[in-house]
């Protein structure tokens, strides 16, 4: 029965219906009703984790996050890790929480997480990290990319939060599965082509203002390239480090 889950999808629902978000969900079929999957989610938002969750809701099943370690030190997340079979991720040393999810892969667990690793300032796929694929093809289970449109209008980064009841419009998108065949890098490209074109997809089909700063310079928004986003994020690394050694000195 899980109650602590079982209390956060009511909770989940409930802020859904507070705020009028509302989640078209596209191709939940995708998502198998049994077994171990990994869900490969695009990051956009700090957000996007909850839609992404009520989609696998849907199908009758609970996904098992991957975050960063460092939300242990927050206390109500700690014991939301502790009770919902959350994977705490030391992004220093991995190698623990990666055997855990192949564990919970091969028990029959959905395991979530999002292989850009940081949101995407530009809105568009960033360079995947292959855990995701490397933990499949570990487990013998599928992939199944989950896209999440509209989410970067309510909290993304160098933005106010749009908080409160704005009934905006959130797009959830599963893709095909992609089978645990070949090596590492070939897993890894099918599953980045399969995220690219199902977001394009999404993407095309919700509206897209021209000059909004959420969407992408490719449909006319005043997004970042890729390529400004990528400086934002190196500039932003080193910003990180410089206040760590401060803290340290």
């Amino acid at each position: 029965m899980e109650p602590v889950f079982r209390t956060l999808e009511i909770a989940a629902k409930a802020l859904v219906a507070v705020t009028g978000t509302e989640i078209t969900y596209q191709n939940l079929q995708n998502i198998p009703r049994t077994g171990g999957a990994v869900m490969a989610i695009n990051h956009t938002s700090y957000v996007d984790w909850l839609p992404a969750a009520l989609a696998v809701h849907y199908r009758g099943r609970r996904i098992r996050y991957m975050i960063k370690a460092e939300m242990q030190q927050v206390r109500i997340v700690n014991f939301l890790i502790k009770h919902t079979k959350t994977i705490a991720v030391n992004r220093g040393a991995g190698s623990e929480a990666y055997a855990e999810a192949v564990r919970l892969l091969k028990a029959g667990e959905v395991v979530g997480l999002m292989p850009e690793a940081t949101i995407s300032r530009s809105f568009e796929l960033k360079e995947l990290k292959t855990g995701a694929a490397r933990m499949a093809l570990e487990a013998g289970v599928p992939m199944v990319p989950l896209i999440v449109w509209g989410v970067q209008r309510i909290w993304t980064k160098d933005h106010p939060r749009n908080i409160g009841r704005q009934k905006i419009p959130v797009i959830v998108a599963a893709g095909q599965p992609v089978l645990p065949a070949g090596d590492v890098e070939q897993l890894d490209a099918a599953l980045r082509d399969e995220m690219t074109s199902l977001l394009h997809r999404v993407q095309e089909e919700y509206p897209h203002p021209q000059g909004a700063y959420w969407v992408p310079q490719r449909l006319g928004g005043s997004a970042p390239t890729m390529a400004e986003a990528k400086i934002l994020e190196e500039t932003e690394k080193t910003e990180r480090a410089r206040k760590r050694a401060e803290r340290g000195g």
